[in-house]
Order: C-alpha cells, then sequence, then structure tokens
C-alpha cells in the first residue's frame, strides 16, 4: 500500500503541476483575445498543399478563399495533376462569390524521392511565389481557419524579432467515441502552446514566416531528406534564438469524423514523428503516460481487489478522485478557454463537454501506447509508407496509387 501511495503522490503533484498549465494557458487565451496589434497587412502567399479529399475540403477551402486580408495569393500544391483535390480546389474557385478573390495558382510537385511528400511539394511551391511577397502562411486542407485568420496569424510579424506565429489544429468531434477520443487526445498538445515563446512550436497547419526569416534560416535546404514541416521549422527557429508566438485567435477547427482504426493510426504517427524529430518529448511523454497509467488504473485495480477481499479502500479511493478531479479541472479550463475562440455550437453541446471531462485518462492510456509503438519507425500518411531514418533522412518504402 505504502508503494501506491507514494506513486499515487507523485500522480497528484503532475496533475497540479498539470492543472496549473492549463490554466496559464487559459488566462493566456484570454489575455490575447483581448490584445490589440497595430495593422501590419504586408502581400503573402498561402501555401496549401493536398494529397487526397478531406472530409469538408470544399468548405475549407473556401474558408481560406473568404479571408478577410487586403493582399494575399494561393498556391496550392499537388504531387500529381489528377489528384482528386484539385478537382474540388476548382469547383470551389468557380463558386467563390466574391467579387474581387485572391489569386489561386496550382502547382505539381512531382512525386517525392527522399523527402516526406507534404515537404517535398511545399519546397516545389516555395520557389513558385510571387516575388513580392513579404510573408510565406502555411495552412493544411483539413483545416477551417475563421475569415480573419490570416490577418491574425500575419499581425504579430511586424515586430521582427518574432520567427515565427502559429496556431493549432483543435478537433471538433462528429461521430461516435473515437472521435471525440481524438479530440481531447489532441487537446492535451494544444495547451502546451501558449506565453512561453522559446518553448512554442510551429503547427504545419497554421503558421506564418516572414520570407525574409524562412530564407535565413534555410528552411527549404533543410527541409531535404525530412518528413515533418513544422518540427523542422521549429527546430530551425529555436536554434537561431527566433521565438514562435502562439496567436490564439488561430485555433483552427478540423471537422472529420475517425473510426478507432483511424485514432490508433493517427496518434501513433504522431509520437512517431516527436520521436525521430524531438525524443525528449517523447521520453517524458512515455514517462509521464506510465506513471499516470500505473496510479490510476493501478489505484482503480487496487480498489476493485481490496473491496472484493472486503478490505478497506477508503483512501486508494480518495487518491483516485483527487486525480481525476484535478485532470477534470484542467480538460474543462481548457475546453471552455478555447470555446472563446471557435464558436461552433459543438464545442458546447453536452456530449463535448463530457467527453472532455471524462476521456481524458483514456487518452492518457493512449498516448502510452503510442509512445511504446513509437520504437517503430516506419509509418503511413496520406497513402506513402516512410521509414524515419532520422530527422534528416527518410526513406519511403511504399507509395499506394
Amino acid at each position: 500500500m505504502w508503494a501506491y501511495y507514494f506513486l499515487a503522490a507523485i500522480v497528484i503533484w503532475l496533475g497540479l503541476s498539470s492543472l496549473r498549465g492549463g490554466l496559464r494557458f487559459a488566462r493566456y487565451l484570454e489575455a490575447e483575445l483581448k490584445q490589440e496589434y497595430p495593422e501590419f497587412t504586408p502581400f503573402v502567399t498561402v501555401f496549401v498543399p493536398c494529397r487526397g479529399v478531406d472530409d469538408g475540403l470544399r468548405e475549407n477551402l473556401l474558408a481560406i478563399l473568404g479571408q478577410e486580408y487586403p493582399a494575399f495569393e494561393i498556391i496550392v500544391v499537388a504531387d500529381r495533376a489528377d489528384d482528386p483535390a484539385l478537382a474540388v480546389v476548382a469547383e470551389a474557385c468557380r463558386s467563390f462569390d466574391r467579387q474581387t478573390s485572391p489569386s489561386v495558382r496550382v502547382v505539381i510537385a512531382g512525386a517525392a524521392t527522399d523527402s516526406g511528400q507534404k515537404v517535398h511539394s511545399l519546397r516545389a511551391a516555395v520557389g513558385e511565389a510571387d516575388p513580392q511577397n513579404a510573408v510565406f502562411a502555411f495552412v493544411d486542407t483539413d483545416a477551417r481557419p475563421s475569415s480573419r485568420w490570416l490577418q491574425s496569424l500575419v499581425a504579430p510579424l511586424r515586430d521582427k524579432t518574432i520567427g515565427a506565429a502559429t496556431g493549432y489544429r483543435w478537433f471538433v468531434a462528429r461521430g461516435g467515441i473515437a472521435a471525440h477520443l481524438r479530440s481531447v487526445w489532441n487537446a492535451s498538445i494544444a495547451s502546451a502552446l501558449g506565453a512561453q515563446r522559446d518553448k512554442n512550436f510551429c503547427w504545419g497547419g497554421s503558421t506564418a514566416i516572414r520570407r525574409e526569416t524562412f530564407e535565413q534560416v534555410k528552411v527549404a535546404d533543410r527541409w531535404r531528406g525530412t518528413v515533418s514541416d513544422d518540427f523542422t521549422i521549429t527546430r530551425m527557429l529555436h536554434e537561431a534564438a527566433l521565438p514562435i508566438k502562439f496567436v490564439p485567435r488561430c485555433l483552427t477547427p478540423s471537422f472529420e469524423s475517425c473510426s478507432f482504426h483511424e485514432l490508433i493510426e493517427f496518434t501513433t504517427r504522431q509520437l512517431k514523428i516527436t520521436r525521430a524529430y524531438a525524443p525528449h518529448l517523447w521520453k517524458a511523454v512515455l514517462t509521464g503516460s506510465l506513471l499516470f497509467g500505473l496510479g490510476f488504473f493501478g489505484g482503480i485495480s487496487l480498489v476493485a481487489g481490496r473491496a472484493a477481499m472486503g478490505r478497506s479502500f477508503a483512501t486508494p479511493l480518495i487518491l483516485l478522485l483527487v486525480i481525476f478531479a484535478l485532470g477534470m479541472m484542467k480538460s474543462y479550463l481548457r475546453l471552455r478557454a478555447v470555446r472563446l475562440v471557435i464558436a461552433d455550437r459543438r464545442l458546447r453541446s453536452f456530449t463535448t463537454t463530457l467527453a472532455h471531462l471524462t476521456l481524458w485518462p483514456l487518452a492518457s492510456l493512449l498516448f502510452l501506447w503510442n509512445a511504446l509503438a513509437a520504437i517503430s519507425r516506419r509509418i503511413t500518411w496520406r497513402g506513402i509508407t516512410y521509414e524515419l531514418k532520422s530527422s534528416s533522412e527518410t526513406v519511403i518504402i511504399r507509395r499506394e496509387s
């Protein structure tokens, strides 16, 4: 019993630290939403890499086309001309009813040979940007940004000491428990962002960087051989001591359902990429989720066992309730803060609230599974299987048509 009490004390201490992090995240969001940045609207090239048709692709593209921003162009990049996503791009452009729409160009990058397809496509697209461009912005096709997303993302770059500005993905769950569990799992990563710019990271689905900074740190060159566009940019900016600004207004919803197979595939892929590019983070996830799993689920087994034997279980039960309450409070604080940014009614539904209050222990258990599965460095991403040899060497194993 004393061994469990010691373990439970560690888990409670970690829970308190996590709750403090949740409070910092919520306060940062509230403070930033009150902040008004001076106007800064240089010409921007928005890069949209695509491969295949995501759920809600047409609506996502219309959201990108409809940005309230004075001057920008969009470059859509695919690896082949017959990608079905390009037909959706063409249809969205035709149906866009605003009189002054941005210029939209399509770049065919060809198949990657020595790097991830997304990175290969972006390297090709960057070379096609308008020469008058001052800022590069990147957005994924599964994201649906608000109408002021681009303006909010670019505004902090008025300060030339900032390396990049970033948002992050928030899954608005559609479907059953797997979709809600993915949202809860992903939310814990979102709340790692905040005021500490030297610890922030870029998310490739919502990042802006000055062109001169992009060229100064040689992003295009350093992308060669990699599979992760955002981890690579993050590393280069940290090496150059250039801070990353997290912009809460650029928390970007993704409206997708998912099966349990897709849930496991997505979450495990993220941890495998993390292990290849930021092994210290992978070790932290492995250690933290292992301690939590032993402390929480081991505690449940202990309480159930002692109850079955007719022995006292009040103390371990109280410890379990404290651990659960700490996690539940953090989840609620995070969800309440994000509701200030994303107005979708589903975030305010009883089902979503219940999921975030109750599924977080399962999300932690899923993190443990992901971290253990990350011993393998093989991932499948949008129909292409890669072997992550290192942070600068990627081997393509198989490519589906």
